[in-house]
């Protein structure tokens, strides 16, 4: 019998670009798709459930029905329980505010020098880790100038997003 994996995925752009959708019709899809223990986090695009299939093939399963539900690609980025975990573990930045912190979570890990010629107007911090870009937004990024690497190609959370999400994955294990 396959082994289930606990997974997050999050949605790039929904209910902030454009795209509309309800938590409920994500988690409706996602039943749909076959995967188990679904439950939604937030209005952002974050669900996480269990599955028997390997990431690309989660991440390739939800991609299509957003994409037949809503009528536009919508970019999906998927993390295991144990990857969720290991990203809260490998904070760069403790004991700085949650809603100070955004994790990017990237499809792939970035080229080594992807934070060179990086400026922070407002003494933003940046750090790469895996997959993913901490950035510490001292002043809160409301207002900050800061020009992201690679944020066009990944989706971003709070740390305190982050952190619900691996206590929400581990749930399932």
């Amino acid at each position: 019998m396959p082994v289930s994996t606990a997974y997050a995925a999050l949605l790039r752009g929904i209910n902030v670009g454009g795209v509309k959708l309800l938590m409920t019709d994500l988690a409706r899809l996602c039943d749909r798709a076959g995967f188990a223990c679904v439950k939604t986090y937030i209005a952002s695009g974050n669900v996480v459930f269990t599955s028997t299939k390997k990431e690309a093939a989660v991440r390739a399963a939800i991609e299509a029905s957003l994409a037949a539900h809503t009528g536009r690609p919508v970019p999906v980025l998927v993390r295991t329980a144990a990857e969720l975990a290991a990203t809260v573990a490998a904070n760069p930045f403790p004991g700085i505010a949650g809603n100070r912190l955004l994790v990017f979570f990237l499809p792939d890990a970035p080229p080594a020098n992807v934070l060179a010629g990086v400026l922070s107007p407002d003494g933003e911090e940046l750090a790469v880790r895996g997959r993913e870009l901490f950035v510490h937004y001292p002043n809160g990024m409301g207002r900050s100038k800061l020009k992201v690497p690679l944020w066009n190609v990944g989706t971003s959370r709070n740390f305190n997003t982050v952190q619900k999400l691996a206590a929400m994955t581990a749930g399932l294990t």
